[in-house]
């Protein structure tokens, strides 16, 4: 990222929901420490872009010292020219009756051009975070058609779904989240990933012996997968703070490194036998702007069968955007 000047980064999807929740908190300096300017590009479709000037005004009027500036845009290219952080929030919902194979179809009509986008103009260390849902396979149609960008600088959003596991699980508990520990996901952002109790831990304790195999399997593992359908039948709206929050937490992480292990989606290597290629929650580490996948962690019988399920789901999302010649 630039020295001494402003980190530019670019933000889809700006006008809605997430993107509300998000650009004040990456303004006031949560995303990249509060000794960083940014400047904000801010993409948009065409009939969304009054909504978004309007968060412009809102966000000039938060004095942010910094805030370098705000430009909002309607074509990628734009955008995303010399953009350093890329934040994908924008993506086409799945509405009612829709087919899983049109919602790909759908996003692949965003994710393609957005990818040569990037390819063409981002700088060459751009940070890239998938957030629009199905956001594996969304960053997998991206990087397919982003063939200059290192695969390593494309990942997708898991983090929402370690935050909410770590929170139900101490719940649970009744203890504070931060003592529970290293406990990440695999697999897809959706209901079957697998929220790993195994190689977590509470105290010195595995979080795996500190509760009922019923109530994990059969409660947690089914609660944290649908806990977005949980917040959107509570709220009339899907989740839009904790996803932000979850963006934030992820590339702050990325940028400056963490204690632990955090849960990103990344392509698979084929560690722990994960379809190389496919984008998929693993455990890593982070530190010096890089993450790595951990290593040697304990994966039984009952963790394997969870992770198989979720990696199918992952790969015959590869075949449908493949048949639709969008990778």
């Amino acid at each position: 990222m630039s020295e001494g000047s402003a980190v530019k980064v670019a933000v889809t999807g700006a006008a809605g929901q997430i993107g509300y929740a998000l650009l004040f908190r990456i303004a006031s300096g949560q995303l990249l420490g509060p000794d960083t300017k940014v400047a904000l590009k801010l993409l948009e479709i065409p009939q969304a872009v009054k909504a978004a000037e309007g968060t412009t005004l809102e966000l000039i009027d938060c004095a942010y010292p910094l805030l370098e500036s705000v430009d909002i845009y309607d074509d990628p290219a734009q955008a995303f020219d010399g953009a350093e952080i890329a934040l994908l929030v924008g993506a086409r919902p799945r509405s009612k009756g829709m087919e899983r194979a049109d919602l790909l179809e759908a996003n692949g009509q965003i994710f393609k051009p957005q990818g040569e986008a990037l390819n063409a103009g981002a700088a060459k260390d751009v940070k890239i975070l998938v957030v629009g849902n199905p956001a594996n396979t969304n960053a997998l149609i991206l990087a397919a058609n982003a063939p200059d960008i290192p695969a390593a600088q494309i990942t997708a959003m898991t983090r929402l779904d370690q935050n909410r596991a770590v929170a139900l699980l101490a719940q649970k508990l009744a203890i504070g989240v931060e003592e529970v520990a290293d406990l990440v996901v695999w697999g897809n952002h959706s209901p079957s990933m697998f929220p790993d109790l195994f190689n977590a831990t509470v105290g010195a304790k595995p979080a795996v012996e500190l509760v009922d195999m019923e109530w994990y399997e059969q409660e947690y593992i089914p609660r944290v997968g649908k806990r977005g359908a949980e917040v959107l039948n509570a709220r009339g709206a899907s989740s839009a703070a904790s996803a932000a929050n979850a963006a934030i937490d992820h590339v702050r992480d990325w940028v400056h490194g963490a204690e632990g292990l955090r849960s990103m989606a990344v392509a698979s290597d084929g560690s722990y036998g994960i379809a190389e290629g496919i984008i998929s929650s693993f455990p890593v580490r982070v530190s010096g702007g890089a993450y790595e996948i951990e290593q040697g962690l304990e994966v039984g019988d009952f963790a394997q069968a969870k992770i198989d399920a979720t990696v199918k789901e992952l790969t015959e999302e590869r075949a449908a955007v493949e048949k639709l010649g969008l990778i």
